[in-house]
This record gives C-alpha cells, sequence and structure tokens, in this order.
C-alpha cells in the first residue's frame, strides 16, 4: 500500500507568497501583482482569477492591461532606452551583474514560484533559473568583444514568449538584451508565470536595468507590443499560429524580429543496435512532460528494427516518475524525484486526451499507456491537469498528432522501410528546432543529416536549446527572423556595420550561421 503523502514544509502557495510580499513589497499586493511601466509599478489592469496546474488551487492571475495602456507603456519604454543606450558599457554590466547576484540569492523562491505557476518539478526549476543567471553571467563576463562596432537599436526590445521557460529564456533574453544597450518590455504569459516574472523584474528595476512587464491579451495588446513604430525588435517564443500572424506584422513593417516557432522534433532509427544507450536516454526525453520546444515526441522507426526499438524504449518509458511536485511522505524530506508533474493546465490535458483517443478511434495503436496508479498525489488533490505517459504507433494522417507538436507526454511511432522514407517521416512539419538520427554508421549518419531540416540534428544524442556560446534557430516554418545564441544574440539585437546581414531566415534570404 502506497504511502500516504503530505506538503513539503514551506513550500505552500501561501508561503510562497508571503515571501514574495517581503521580498518585494513594491511589486506585489496583498491580492494581486502589479504591471511595471515608466520606471513605476503601476496597480491597473484588470486581473484575471488563475489556479495552479499542480492542484487547482487559486493562485495569482495576470493584471490584463487594455491596448491604450500598453501603448504608453512602449512610449515610456522608449524613453527609457534612449537614456539607457547611452550610459556606458561599464556601468550596464555592473547593474546587470548585481541583477544576476539578486537573482542567485532568491534562487528558491524563483524556482518554488515555478512550481506552483507551471507545475515544474523543483529539479527543473532550479534548472530554469540557474541556466538563466548562468547563462547571463557568460554574456556579462565576455561581451566587449560582441560589442565592437555595434550600437543599440533604435527602441526598445518587445519579448513576447510562450510560459514553459520563464526564467531561461525570457529573462535571460531581456538581461542580454539590456546588457546590449536595449530598454525591455516583456508581456507575461497568458498561461502561467506573471509571479515568478515579477519577482525576477523587480530584483532587476532595483538595480537600475529598464524592464517593463505588462499583462494582456496578445490579440489587444499586439499593436503596441509588435506594430508600434516605437518598438526596435521583436521576440517572440511560441506556436506557428500566433506566430504567423507576428511574423506578417513584422514583415510588412521591415522590423528587426526574432520569432521562434514550434516543429515536429523527430528521433529516426536506422540500421542501429546501441539499445542501452537508448533505453537510458528515453527517460530524459520526458523532462517536464515534453512541454519543451525541443523535445522529442516523434520516434520514426525502421520496420526490421522495431521489435528491437520496442524491447528497448517500453522498459525506460515504464519508469518514468509522475505527481505533485512538493508532495512528500514526511514534512521535512527531500523535494521528490520526478520526472514531470501536470502539463500546464487542465484545457490542455483534456486536449491531449481527446487527441489520444480520437488518434486510436482512427487506427492508430497504444503501445504503452500508464495509469494514474503509481503516480505520487495528496489526498483528495485535484488532478485534472495531469496526464499520463501514452505511446502510439502509426497516428492517422488525419490527427494533430500525425503532423504537430502535442506539447505533452505523449509519444508517436511511425514505421518505415526506405531511406526516403526515413527523412519525409522526420521532415512531417516542415521545418523544426532539433532533431537525432541513431545509426551505427558514421557515413550514413553524414550522408542523411543535411536532408533532415531541422536547425540542430544529433548523432544518436539528443540535442538542446544550448547555453552560452551553443547557435540556435529553426529551419522550415519553425523560425523566422534571427538567429541567436552566443554572439548571435547581441548581434540579433544591436546594429552593426551598414548593410549588414544577420544570420536567419528572412523573406528576402536565408542564411546559415
Amino acid at each position: 500500500m502506497a504511502p500516504t503523502l503530505t506538503l513539503k514544509t514551506g513550500t505552500s502557495w501561501p508561503d510562497a507568497w508571503r515571501r514574495c510580499l517581503a521580498v518585494a513589497p513594491e511589486a506585489f499586493r496583498d491580492d494581486r501583482v502589479l504591471n511595471l511601466w515608466n520606471s513605476a509599478w503601476q496597480e491597473d489592469g484588470r486581473v484575471l482569477p488563475a489556479v495552479s496546474p499542480v492542484d487547482g488551487s487559486p493562485i495569482a492571475g495576470p493584471p490584463r492591461l487594455d491596448g491604450t495602456t500598453a501603448h504608453r507603456a512602449v512610449c515610456a519604454a522608449l524613453d527609457q532606452h534612449r537614456a539607457w543606450r547611452h550610459l556606458p558599457l561599464e556601468e550596464r554590466r555592473a547593474r546587470v551583474a548585481a541583477t544576476l547576484d539578486a537573482l542567485a540569492e532568491h534562487r528558491g523562491l524563483l524556482a518554488l514560484l515555478l512550481v506552483w505557476e507551471i507545475g515544474k518539478p523543483w529539479r527543473l526549476a532550479q534548472a530554469d533559473v540557474d541556466r538563466a543567471i548562468d547563462g547571463v553571467r557568460w554574456y556579462v563576463d565576455g561581451i566587449e568583444p560582441m560589442l565592437a562596432g555595434r550600437a543599440p537599436l533604435d527602441g526598445p526590445v518587445s519579448n513576447i514568449a510562450s510560459w514553459n521557460y520563464p526564467m531561461s529564456v525570457l529573462v535571460h533574453a531581456m538581461l542580454v538584451q539590456a546588457l546590449a544597450g536595449n530598454a525591455v518590455i516583456a508581456k507575461t504569459p497568458t498561461d502561467g508565470g506573471v509571479a515568478c516574472l515579477t519577482l525576477a523584474c523587480a530584483l532587476a528595476a532595483r538595480e537600475g536595468v529598464p524592464v517593463t512587464l505588462v499583462s494582456g491579451s496578445g490579440g489587444e495588446l499586439s499593436q503596441a507590443l509588435v506594430r508600434a513604430p516605437e518598438i526596435g525588435c521583436v521576440s517572440f517564443v511560441g506556436g506557428r499560429d500566433t506566430g504567423a500572424a507576428v511574423a506578417t506584422a513584422v514583415t510588412d513593417l521591415g522590423k528587426r524580429h526574432v520569432l521562434e516557432q514550434e516543429g515536429l522534433n523527430t528521433w529516426g532509427i536506422w540500421n542501429y543496435s546501441d539499445w542501452d544507450t537508448l533505453t537510458a536516454v528515453i527517460p530524459k526525453l520526458f523532462d517536464y512532460g515534453k512541454q519543451r520546444c525541443t523535445a522529442y515526441p516523434r520516434f520514426v522507426v525502421q520496420r526490421h528494427l522495431f521489435d528491437a526499438f520496442l524491447a528497448a524504449y517500453l522498459p525506460a518509458v515504464r519508469t518514468l516518475r509522475v505527481g505533485h511536485p512538493l508532495a512528500v511522505e514526511q514534512r521535512d524530506d527531500p523535494y521528490p524525484e520526478l520526472d514531470f508533474g501536470p502539463v500546464i493546465n487542465a484545457a490542455k490535458a483534456k486536449e491531449l486526451r481527446d487527441q489520444v483517443a480520437e488518434a486510436i478511434e482512427r487506427g492508430a495503436v497504444p503501445l504503452h499507456r500508464a495509469t494514474p496508479d503509481a503516480a505520487r498525489f495528496l489526498p483528495g488533490q485535484d488532478t485534472a491537469a495531469y496526464v499520463q505517459p501514452v505511446t502510439l504507433l502509426n497516428p492517422p494522417s488525419s490527427s494533430p498528432l500525425h503532423h504537430a507538436e502535442p506539447f505533452g507526454p505523449v509519444d508517436t511511432i511511425v514505421l518505415v522501410d526506405t531511406e526516403a522514407e526515413l527523412l519525409a517521416a522526420m521532415n512531417a512539419s516542415n521545418g523544426a528546432l532539433v532533431a537525432t538520427l541513431s545509426t551505427d554508421d558514421r557515413a550514413t549518419y553524414d550522408r542523411l543529416a543535411p536532408h533532415i531540416r531541422a536547425f540542430k540534428v544529433g548523432h544518436g544524442a539528443p540535442r538542446s536549446r544550448g547555453d552560452r556560446h551553443e547557435l540556435f534557430g529553426g529551419l522550415g516554418a519553425s523560425w523566422r527572423g534571427a538567429f541567436v545564441g552566443g554572439d548571435l544574440l547581441v548581434r540579433a539585437v544591436t546594429r552593426g556595420p551598414q548593410g549588414e546581414r544577420l544570420p536567419g531566415n528572412f523573406p528576402e534570404y536565408q542564411l546559415l550561421p
């Protein structure tokens, strides 16, 4: 009989909120967070109710602004930008470095907010905070040569990002953009992360970094955050539907842009025999329930290897640990070691379950469907946002699981007989961020990898977004605008020599770094 679990001491949402009030009273109220614009915390916007994906309990919702107020915020950010861009680099570097020290001091609270707001297990929540801090420190230490011969943009950088990596993607980008001489604006993701971002921005604002943080619907704020003439660059991370609208707007206006969009990242198996290595990596591919832009939800497997693949895959996927990220046996026990907790909300969980059921009804073969029996939950807690791991063989072409990223713990497998079929199946979404090909023969990998439409292709090992010097982008419909990572991130948000062509995917050209 499984032991009865309880919440770890000091980790409740009220505990986290009290700590936020103590650390940043300027940004938090008893019942809400504030927007940050015009160098001040503003008690404006209509606060929407929100619940935690962890257990369905109420948490802080975003204080949504209207379009008129958002445009006032953008105009104020332009004033900040005009002052900040002339600040000596050493002063900018000192302020960003002080911000990093403050983020490190409050690492535990930032991570706890990520657990409650977006359902990250403790290990992954800490890693998100650490990657932001360590990544920006790399730029602080080496920024001079990256800025040689370059100048800040004419206006602030507007950041619109998805909810899954508030620190290591969004805050990281904002601080590097500021280090390069730009004021920065960020819209809080609609689905989660508002308290974590509010705390991070409060710590940055205290050090004099020109940060604006606003909440609101994308449709209502896009005129200000995307199309406003004051904006110097738009940085977007999200899905293809919203990204397409942003791409159209920035292209029409000729505006500098970085648009990271989803793609179906695939893992190919061809003439392969190192099954122990594959077994070891499978659980890692389920980190955070595959709610990552670099997750691998599709395996493309050579048909005559399918039995060996299953023998390696199924034992690994059956070891996955799912549950409440803060549930322990004794209140002072260490945080539980989990592969993932909930997906981002109950609506997404229902969407995934419906897609799986529909795919099976139309012919997909269920190879693995975990049950919640072994999951770690508190007695009587709401579990509506939890999805157990699922693996399907040959989803029908009519199913979204056939051609789109599920953004949840759902794997699909496609069988192929020829190299042409392998490449076609691995390129099903017209471009991806990452891909991997597992094959014993290096010559085969070298021959096939250039035909896989992903920005990064691994040989038998997963690829990631990367940190510090590692470049990042996408091919096909997975990316629009300038590539980032390393010095390319600085180049994307600064102006260089006349006629410079940035590496990236643009309407008039594609330039790989």
